[in-house]
């Protein structure tokens, strides 16, 4: 992973992609090959991605709420 600031990441286009990223930096960090400035970088990336992933959960589940009129159901597949 080339060193670069968090500013000039852009934000994930789907939570799949945010997930797939968020999987390759994991792999990367737990590998022990990143220096330490890189790894640093690579903690803050992976918090940024896992709040955009919680994000865009959370907006889904908001809105099963509202389908659901207003009450969380449990989601059996067919």
């Amino acid at each position: 992973m080339p060193r670069s600031t968090s500013a000039s990441l852009k934000p994930p286009a789907s939570y799949e992609q945010a997930l797939a990223e968020l999987d390759r930096l994991v792999q990367q960090m737990e590998g022990g090959q990143m220096p330490l400035d890189e790894l640093l970088d690579g903690y803050r990336r992976g918090a940024e991605l896992l709040g955009f992933c919680r994000g865009k959960l959370q907006t889904v589940e908001d809105q099963v709420k509202v389908l659901e009129d207003g009450q969380l159901k449990a989601w059996l597949p067919e």
